[in-house]
């Protein structure tokens, strides 16, 4: 039976857990809807489809680890977060997850609690604590926003593969090969590799939109404004 560790399959975690963090994920989601309720205007709506098509393509792309019994790939929760923000980003990544475990098989559907609370909740959350941090420390130039959202990526998703490794420990009934300190370090170091691609993908998408039309970039008009100089990326502006 394949296990993925990004996309959990029926049966890798056992019941009790598994429900414990589908309520978890729901309530997380139920606050998301509230929040970002708030959020949604002419921009954001159409972007929030923009992305939330992306990153199921990207996620579409796996990684065997452990000779095939785990998998990881791509997240996409630090680019949901610098171009719609952390309530309707998350739900974004969500609603990705829930159509490939109903529609693809990718992932268990008594799992989706699971891989909800990992991708979309956990490493969007992650991210977007990471952007709001890095973009009051750095200038808010193309190079600053780029290293933003590649470290956001990054550390993202190491966070995320390390929210299975708990969940393993929590209720585990699979055997993969390895001790729990074992899956921790090979989630890891497999998932830095991914996380830096995500980091290059996620910079290169941020910082062009940010080029065209940095109102939509999220992150750029509803953190601290900072003052504006030839060099900065302007903030509510851009071409229409």
């Amino acid at each position: 039976m394949e296990t993925q560790a990004m996309h959990i399959a029926n049966g890798i975690i056992n019941g009790p857990v598994a429900a414990a963090f589908a309520a978890l994920a729901l309530a997380a989601l139920a606050l998301c809807v509230i929040r970002g309720r708030q959020d949604l205007d002419d921009r954001l709506a159409p972007m929030a489809g923009l992305v939330a098509a992306f990153i199921f393509a990207v996620q579409m792309l796996n990684f065997p680890i452990f000779t095939g019994a785990v998998s990881g790939h791509l997240l996409g929760g630090a680019l949901a977060a610098v171009l719609v923000g952390p309530w309707v980003g998350a739900l974004c990544v969500a609603v990705v997850l829930i159509v490939q475990s109903l529609i693809f098989g990718d992932g268990g559907v008594a799992m989706l609690g699971l891989n909800i609370t990992n991708m979309a909740i956990l490493g969007t959350a992650v991210a977007y604590l990471l952007i709001a941090l890095l973009l009051r420390i750095l200038p808010r130039t193309v190079n600053g926003l780029a290293i933003t959202a590649f470290v956001a990526s990054v550390l993202s998703v190491l966070v995320a593969s390390q929210g299975f490794v708990v969940q393993y420990w929590l209720g585990g009934t699979t055997d993969v090969g390895s001790s729990l300190g074992g899956l921790a370090g090979t989630m890891a170091g497999v998932h830095l590799l991914i996380g830096i691609g995500e980091g290059l993908i996620t910079a290169t998408t941020v910082v062009t939109v940010a080029k065209v039309r940095p109102d939509l970039v999220y992150a750029l008009r509803s953190l601290r404004p900072v003052p504006a100089t030839a060099t900065q990326l302007p903030v509510g502006g851009g071409a229409r």
